[in-house]
Parts: structure tokens; C-alpha cells; sequence
């Protein structure tokens, strides 16, 4: 990747799917993030009747449901090159499916 000469502005993160999402989230205990996905999957299970979007999987409207609870952009600003990020977070793209292809994510500073 090359290096960015601007050294302060905001980067806009966005994820170019319907099935994950982006998520700056507790990055220092990783129990945080097996909580989230754990109630996550709770409010919105697989297999629920009222779904009739199911072509590609039990996981098909789950993943989109959980991707417009969610976030498909970040925007985070950056100073002298870096994010300005607090001490625990992370930036995490978050998959909602079981199995996936390749995902893009487009940064523009």
C-alpha cells in the first residue's frame, strides 16, 4: 500500500457488501468481540420462518439484517499520519456470513 503524505484529515472506510460490516470496537480483550457476535446471533438467528430471502444459506438474512444493524462505513480521522484511534479500539470488519468470498473494503483520505 502506499504511503499517504496528507498527514491529517479523516478516512472514510466503506465495506462494498451487503453481508458485513465495519466496526471499531474493544481491541484489547478478545472476549468483547466473541460477546458481540454471541448476542448478535441471538437477536437475529438463522433459520427464523419469517425469512423468505434464504437462496444462498440459513445464513443468507441473517447476514444482511445484521449489516444494517451494523455499520458499512467508518469515517476516522488521522493526525500526523496515523488514526486517531482511543488506547482500546480496533477497526474490525465483521463478517455475518459462515463462508465468504474475497471482501473489499475502499479508503478514501
Amino acid at each position: 500500500m502506499k504511503r499517504c503524505e496528507q498527514q491529517e484529515g479523516l478516512c472514510t472506510l466503506f465495506i462494498r457488501h451487503t453481508s458485513a460490516s465495519l466496526l471499531i470496537q474493544e481491541n484489547y480483550d478478545d472476549s468483547a468481540r466473541v460477546d458481540l457476535e454471541n448476542w448478535m446471533n441471538r437477536l437475529v438467528p438463522e433459520n427464523d420462518p419469517l425469512y423468505t430471502h434464504t437462496l444462498e444459506g440459513a445464513d443468507d438474512m441473517p447476514a444482511h439484517i445484521k449489516s444494517a444493524l451494523t455499520a458499512t462505513q467508518l469515517s476516522i480521522p488521522f493526525r500526523d499520519g496515523a488514526l486517531m484511534l482511543g488506547t482500546w479500539q480496533g477497526i474490525y470488519l465483521w463478517e455475518h456470513r459462515h463462508y465468504c468470498g474475497q471482501r473489499e473494503v475502499v479508503v478514501h483520505l
